[in-house]
């Protein structure tokens, strides 16, 4: 990046002093993106934090209210023998690619992952449609980059423990014709077979 200076000599051995030579400076802008396999996304309160602190080794902040998660953080999963990355991105918003909420920088990782994992708020707790979500979600998505929308994802309705949860879902598979993977992440129900299904596509379709 930039060169270093020529250090001086000292007096040992009676030899005279000299000053060293400046080294360069250049101003740079630096961008970490994470590493990670797999990137849960999702709208504000969709539950990804409860998620990821029920499957892996992380412990991020869980709050009843929206953007509780400020920074990615990272966790791993352990599944039979073997084990994966999950990062828990903050949640995504309408306009989000273009720098709204950060999340032009929350896309940026998402970009490192193998695999996405959609979470999406089934019990509509915020008053937002699921599907609604669903398609705002995959839309910042495609405006942002074209290489995440063709990504590997794995759609997920959370908060099925909620009583209007049921109903919506059966709407929500009417309109999406894909594998939909209904848990509860509050309750851990049904997280067996997301992380197994996280496995198999990480290690089938995602290398």
């Amino acid at each position: 990046m930039a060169k270093g200076g020529q250090g001086g000599s000292g007096n040992t051995h009676n030899r005279p002093v000299t000053k060293g030579k400046p080294g360069e400076e250049r101003d740079l802008i630096l961008e970490l993106k994470l590493i990670a396999d797999v990137g849960i996304i999702g709208f504000p309160n969709s539950g990804k934090s409860t998620l990821v602190s029920a499957i892996s080794n992380a412990h991020p902040k869980v709050a009843a209210y929206p953007f509780t998660t400020k920074a990615p953080v990272l966790g791993v999963v352990k599944s039979n023998d073997n084990s994966f990355v999950v990062a828990d991105i903050p949640g995504l918003i309408q306009g989000s690619h273009e720098g709204r909420g950060l999340g032009d920088r929350f896309l940026r990782h998402i970009e490192r992952t193998r695999l996405i994992v959609h979470l999406i708020d089934m019990a509509a707790v915020e008053g937002r449609d699921p599907f609604d979500d669903y398609r705002a979600i995959n839309k910042e998505l495609a405006l942002f980059s074209q290489a995440l929308i063709r990504r590997a994802q794995i759609i997920v309705a959370n908060k099925m423990d909620l009583p209007q949860a049921a109903e919506n879902l059966n709407r929500f598979r009417q309109k999406i014709k894909r594998c939909i993977y209904p848990i509860s992440a509050l309750k851990k129900e049904g997280l067996e077979d997301l992380v197994e299904a996280i496995r198999k596509r990480l290690s089938t379709h995602c290398n």
